[in-house]
């Protein structure tokens, strides 16, 4: 990315099921859903949504290896996207198992996010 705009920041939280993909789904929506970019289109090459490039950083805690991307970048409609993971996040208890939610454990996972935006 040679021109950054902005960079949002949001955290996700999966509190039963043990997922770091819903979690960090969480957190880019959390990140990117109170914004409206009306200007944007103004600043991209050729006025294209599609021109821009979307970074999404993504501090995990656990299970890098089970992330779906696809799903993640799936959040952001317009752009290029990539996705690069770090360790991070946090492991808490959630206080209670409830098998109906698919809980392993009493365990909730919690993902960082950043986003960057530009071109």
């Amino acid at each position: 990315m040679d021109h950054l705009l902005f960079i949002e920041t949001g955290v996700g939280i999966d509190v039963h099921g043990q997922s770091v993909t819903k979690a960090a789904v969480r957190a880019v929506i959390d990140a990117v859903h109170r914004n409206s970019m009306p200007g944007l289109t103004e600043l991209l090459p050729k006025g294209d949504l599609n021109n821009m490039k979307v970074t999404i950083r993504l501090a995990v805690p656990r299970d890098k290896d089970t992330l779906d991307l696809e799903r993640i970048k799936k959040e952001i409609p317009y752009g290029t996207v990539t996705v690069t993971v770090m360790d991070g996040g946090m492991i808490a208890p959630s206080g209670i198992v409830l098998k109906d939610k698919e809980d392993k454990n009493d365990l909730m996972y919690i993902v960082n996010a950043s986003v960057e935006v530009g071109y």
